[in-house]
This record gives C-alpha cells, structure tokens and sequence, in this order.
C-alpha cells in the first residue's frame, strides 16, 4: 500500500532535507506549513504553502520541519493527532531490523541505526550520523551531521547532539543536554548540562 503524502510542518532548511528525502523516496508532500511565504521549501522546491506554522494540518499525515528544538517541542505539544505524525528514512539510511522508530523520526542520507536501537518519537537522526547498539535516543533530540554516538548509550529527551560530536559506550545523557560540534563525552551528563571540548566539559551559559 503507497503511503501517505505527507504535510511538512515548517519550510525552512531542514524541511528541504526532508522534502528531497521524500522524492527520493517516491512519497508525495502535499504542500507546508509556515508563517512565511518565501520559506526555502515554497520558494526553492515549489511545495504549496497550505496555511501557518502553527495551524493544525487539515487532514493526514504530517512531520515536523523546524530544526530549533524548543520550536518543535512547542509544536508537538499544540498537535491535536499525534497518531497522524510519520517516519521519514531516507533509502540510503540503513536501519538494522531490530532498531525501532518512533513516529515522526527522521533519519537522514547514510544515516545507520544499529542493533536494537531505539529512536524515540520525533527526533532527528541527521546525514551520516550513527547510532549504535542498544542506544535510546529521546524524544525530540537532534543527531546532527556525523556524530556518533557508541553502543549501549543513553540520550534523553530534548537533547542538540553537535555536528561530529562523539558519545562513548555505556553512558546517559540526561533531557536538555546540549553537546557542542565535534566534542567528546566521556561521562554521563546531568539534566540540562552544556558539554564542549575534548573531553568534554560542562560549561555555564548563564
């Protein structure tokens, strides 16, 4: 059965990634949702602009585009259906047969999911990152470009995992982290931490 065509909630750069997943894929976009007419995904790749940022999709399925963590948790949290919200993977992602998705996962070009991961609901899993055995990855949280993060890992919810940044085996990043580009996490991190450096450190950005 042809899946559904998909309704991308936000047009910005991230929404191009998804929307060229999709083609690649052969599944339609019905059209996005954003406050501004000429967003990359309406004004580059042509999709139809069917309403708001934060109107609720007439019908069907739909995926969130914004790439800002606290824009998408408060779009999730105003979804009236979120039954309705669905994967994209794109073909050259591999995703080992054990390894779950949650709903509104994207998985990016040359992506892998390892052996009995878990990526739970709506988190990004962006190009060529890695995700190895047995990790859970939260709700919402953001893989960026070609990090890793090594077996039996644990990212909570929430979490910005920067461009190229590696988690090592075994540890627990608690929800809200945020690890900057292309550190190393050698610990477990506390709620909220922010993480830069080889190792990595936490730092105070208040």
């Amino acid at each position: 059965m042809a899946a559904a065509p998909l309704i991308l909630i936000g047009a910005g750069g991230h929404a191009l990634v998804v929307a060229e997943a999709c083609r690649a894929l052969n599944r339609p976009v019905l059209g996005v949702l954003d406050d501004r007419a000429d967003a990359p995904a309406i004004t580059r790749l042509g999709l139809p602009r069917l309403g708001n940022l934060r109107d609720a999709p007439a019908s069907g399925a739909w995926i969130v585009c914004v790439g800002d963590l606290r824009t998408r948790a408060e779009l999730l949290a105003a979804r009236p259906s979120p039954s309705t919200a669905e994967p994209v993977v794109h073909p050259s992602a591999v995703i080992a047969p054990s390894a779950t998705l949650g709903i509104g996962v994207f998985v990016g070009p040359r992506a892998v999911v390892h052996s009995f991961a878990k990526v739970e609901a709506h988190a990004i899993i962006n190009t060529g990152a890695i995700i190895e055995h047995d990790c859970v990855i939260g709700r919402n949280t953001h893989v960026a470009p070609g990090s890793v993060v090594a077996g039996s890992t644990s990212i909570g919810a929430d979490c910005l995992l920067g461009v190229g940044c590696r988690v090592l085996p075994r540890l627990r990043v608690g929800d809200n982290c945020t690890i900057g580009a292309g550190s190393v996490v050698l610990r477990d991190a506390a709620p909220g931490a922010r993480l830069v450096g080889v190792p990595a450190r936490a730092i105070d950005l208040r």
